[in-house]
């Protein structure tokens, strides 16, 4: 079933006349329609506006826009391509500053450009759609980790969306979410709403309905009732970026979830590949926070919900400390209880 379900929901698809097709989901679940890209700041701009979203996806939607970057850059000026592409890196760099596999994928590109001579499209786009397929497959890998951990529990509870749309395919805390319910371990799903985008009401729980796996919507503040009740034993997320101490960046709200997991004896699990660790950032204070419009806060579907003359204050991100983490699920194993030392071992196997 989750294999059928990669194969017919994609967030990013490469599309057979060269360009990049995003699955548009600031309409989901009313409207499910892709937008074609052809350049680059195109995409970047996609990144910033939601169309796509998560940092797995933007990484991938990432290494599709350098190969469109280099087509055009390429037939401009053949000789000053590889120099000329670094205004269009410099772009996508700017779309969404907390995600670092965004930047994770610019590296590996630059990477590629640096030692390509000639029409350089065939070659980018090849490592492109190993950016993509590899994601898909530490995504399937982290989903039987995680799983096993699952054995025997009654509920789970996710937040915002770690699935399908926001990864290559499979989804990471979704994932983990698959392949638990395939193997039997799991009864019920509990997905939140995820203000201000709502994106657990319009994406987590319309890609779990897809699969077959049914799920429950709560309220945000409903959170630490619903774990009182003892109806969940663990809350899986996925994360934006990773501290070398094991700290977390996710969604807003994730923070406390983990603080209320703590309290009522609730077990919380990070699920990410290794390209979401940024050993560079020993401490998650030192994580990038964006923040974004208060227009997001202060509007649904472009109707003004607050006061007039309220002000709002829209961090999209918020850091759970290494602490407060039961275990975070890689591709390359599962570290459980993460600090500095097993980070860093994991990352040297």
């Amino acid at each position: 079933m989750a294999n059928q379900y990669q194969d017919n929901i994609q967030a990013v698809v490469w599309g057979d006349n060269a360009c990049l097709k995003l699955l548009d989901q600031r309409i989901l679940p009313a409207k499910y329609h892709y937008i074609e890209y052809h350049h680059s700041a195109d995409v970047a701009s996609a990144i910033s506006d939601m169309v796509v979203r998560g940092a797995p996806a933007i990484g991938v939607a990432a290494g599709y826009a350098i190969v469109l970057a280099a087509k055009k850059r390429f037939q401009q000026l053949s000789s000053s391509w590889q120099s000329d592409i670094e205004k269009d890196l410099d772009i996508l760099a700017q779309s969404r500053p907390t995600a670092v596999n965004l930047f994770w994928a610019i590296e590996r590109m630059r990477d590629v450009i640096s030692v390509t001579e000639g029409d350089p499209f065939d070659i980018l786009l090849t490592e492109a759609k190993k950016i993509h397929q590899e994601d898909i497959t530490a995504n399937h890998i982290m989903g039987d980790l995680g799983a096993k951990l699952l054995k025997n529990c009654s509920g789970v509870l996710t937040h915002c969306n770690a699935g399908a749309l926001a990864t290559g395919g499979y989804g990471t805390a979704l994932g983990v979410i698959r392949s638990a319910w395939a193997a039997g371990h799991l009864k019920s799903v509990y997905a939140d709403e995820t203000r201000p985008w709502l994106q657990g009401a319009r994406l987590t729980a319309w890609e779990l309905i897809e699969d077959d796996i049914p799920v429950t919507l709560i309220a945000e503040g409903a959170a630490a009732a619903l774990m009182q009740s003892g109806k969940i034993q663990w809350v899986v997320v996925g994360s934006d970026r990773i501290a070398a101490n094991g700290d977390v960046a996710n969604k807003i709200g994730t923070y406390g979830l983990a603080i209320m997991a703590k309290h009522h004896g609730v077990k919380f699990m990070v699920v990410a590949p290794t390209s979401t660790i940024d050993m560079s950032i020993k401490h998650g204070s030192d994580i990038p926070i964006e923040n974004r419009s208060a227009d997001e806060v202060l509007y649904l579907n472009g109707q003004r919900v607050a006061a007039e003359d309220a002000h709002a204050w829209n961090p999209a991100f918020d850091v759970t400390p290494a602490n407060l983490v039961d275990a975070i699920i890689t591709e390359k194993g599962v570290v459980e209880k993460p600090d500095m030392d097993k980070m860093l071992g994991l990352l040297q196997t």
